[in-house]
């Protein structure tokens, strides 16, 4: 059906020249022309081809009138049956276009345009370049033989059009099937700890769909191409073949030009990538020795290594972003800017909380007010900090609970750092609290404080807790046991001070000291 489909196309364009030729013998000049146009200017066409055209009034004859002068100069040359060759004749009013030695028509510095370096000279010597083109195409459109010739090529090329469809529908068959064979092995041998990764069926119709887009492209192209010929085989509508050809060229030369164009500015952004990652490696490896504490730097210690090794490798990035921008295909054009702008406006307006955040997030590691593994209290929230990032910092109290807090909180609250004494690598300061009444001696209390951190676990002998009277309040004194801990991990911390929580209760309950303190209240009597 395909075949038969074509057949019909190109019978259709054989008997449109038929017809043609036959007007061509009816009229000796066919020389369609434009009617007037709104500016002023009047196109001399030949066999559907244009060859001059008139915008300057002459000696008080408007454009439309010189058009259709040159028509009947036309017609009485064709007329006489001569060789139908075209000439250049130079007057003092510009060049004459001549048809077999017969003044055709005069192109004058009116009708040209000067500001794009054309002349009169030039002009009418491509002018009549394509007047013997048009007649020659006007007598190969009366003769049968080149007729039957181009229906034969047409045969063909339809012919060899319908066997690379086909072709195409079998190819897209073929990589379709492949495709699903291929990618349904590989990507089910992609897991981790033998959990597949990967779902096959989504890439699979991916690769469908692009495959259906290349083949559909290769279809347009090759229609394209067929239309294109057919067109151009037939003298009255070759000018449009021409048209399609030429138009197909000029995209592919321009997408050609603008890729050859674009090569030195990716290979400046190529050295410009490979020179800033290799300073970030050369980075990297600096840091990670100060990191590991294998090299000491005055300004920079173990804790700050790691965050400074990242600021450097974001601005070394932003700079060698910034450094290959001019160079990147499109950076000069409306869109890219205006997508870059977008871009920068939606980062300005929605991360100030971002910001904030990092900020924060800095001023705490480079100040070094918390390091990982240490025992704080930051507001109402204790642990031990088991990681500090850019934008939050992270507590476990030991009791199963992991306290997020971003870090402008953290900033902005009061922190107690509890490993910070020097005393003991990786350890603690804890501290009990306990109020007893002005009737319980204060050595008492200082002995059985220190009874039951001597009897806690986890409790170092040395440094030596000690007591101290922290307040004398109206009805009570406040004692305060502070002692060193070894304990390095959330969970044992929490250990630690609940043992020595459970120790102090029994302690005082074994000597009969009570933690209740008594409140006395004064009532004065009214005497009668």
């Amino acid at each position: 059906m395909a075949i038969i489909r074509a057949l019909l196309v190109f019978a259709l364009l054989g008997l449109n020249s038929f017809v043609w030729a036959a007007q061509v013998e009816t009229a000796p000049a066919t020389a369609a022309a434009a009617p007037a146009q709104p500016t002023g200017r009047a196109d001399f066409s030949v066999a559907t081809r244009k060859v001059f055209v008139f915008r300057a009034t002459l000696a008080g004859h408007s454009p439309q009138d010189r058009l259709e002068a040159a028509q009947r100069r036309l017609d009485k040359a064709l007329s006489a049956k001569g060789p139908q060759r075209a000439t250049v004749n130079g007057l003092a009013e510009g060049s004459q276009v001549l048809l077999d030695g017969a003044p055709l028509f005069l192109v004058t510095p009116a009708d040209i345009n000067a500001l794009a370096g054309d002349t009169p000279q030039d002009v009418a010597h491509d002018s009549a370049r394509k007047l013997e083109r048009a007649l020659a195409a006007r007598r190969e459109a009366s003769d049968p033989r080149v007729l039957v010739e181009a229906a034969a090529l047409c045969v063909a090329a339809t012919l060899a059009y319908v066997f690379v469809l086909r072709a195409l529908v079998l190819l897209r068959s073929a990589v379709k099937s492949r495709f699903e064979r291929l990618l349904g092995v590989r990507l089910a041998r992609v897991s981790f700890r033998n959990v597949r990764l990967l779902d096959a069926h989504l890439y699979v119709s991916f690769l469908r769909q692009v495959t259906m887009a290349v083949v559909w492209g290769l279809r347009l192209l090759a229609t394209y191409i067929w239309i294109s010929f057919l067109l151009g085989e037939f003298a009255y509508t070759r000018s449009w073949g021409e048209w399609l050809k030429g138009y197909l060229i000029e995209m592919a030369v321009g997408i050609g030009q603008s890729m050859a164009a674009a090569i030195p500015g990716l290979l400046v952004v190529l050295v410009i990538a490979a020179l800033a990652r290799l300073v970030m490696l050369t980075a990297a490896s600096v840091f990670k020795r100060v990191e590991s504490g294998e090299l000491q730097v005055g300004w920079l210690d173990q804790d700050t290594a790691a965050p400074t090794r990242r600021l450097v490798n974001i601005v070394i990035a932003l700079f060698a972003l910034a450094m290959s921008y001019p160079y990147l295909p499109g950076s000069h054009t409306a869109a890219f800017q205006g997508v870059t702008v977008l871009a920068g406006l939606m980062v300005s307006i929605g991360a100030s909380s971002i910001v904030a955040q990092g900020a924060a997030g800095l001023i705490l590691m480079y100040t070094r007010s918390l390091r990982k593994g240490e025992y704080v209290r930051v507001g109402d929230k204790e642990g031990t900090v088991v990681d500090m990032g850019m934008f939050e910092t992270r507590l476990r109290t030991g009791s199963g609970e992991e306290v997020l807090m971003p870090n402008a909180w953290v900033l902005s609250n009061t922190t107690s750092n509890f490993s910070r004494d020097g005393v003991i690598e990786d350890g603690f300061v804890t501290e009990v609290k306990v109020t007893v009444g002005y009737d319980t001696p204060w050595r008492t209390v200082h002995a059985l404080l220190e009874q039951a951190a001597g009897a806690t676990q986890g409790i170092a002998a040395e440094p030596k807790p000690f007591i101290v009277q922290a307040a004398l309040s109206d009805f009570y004194i406040e004692y305060r046991l502070c002692a060193h801990a070894a304990a390095d991990s959330p969970r044992a911390r929490a250990e630690v001070r609940n043992h020595l929580h459970q120790n102090v209760l029994d302690g005082f309950d074994a000597a009969g000291v009570r933690l209740t303190s008594p409140h006395f209240h004064h009532v004065a009597m009214k005497q009668a």
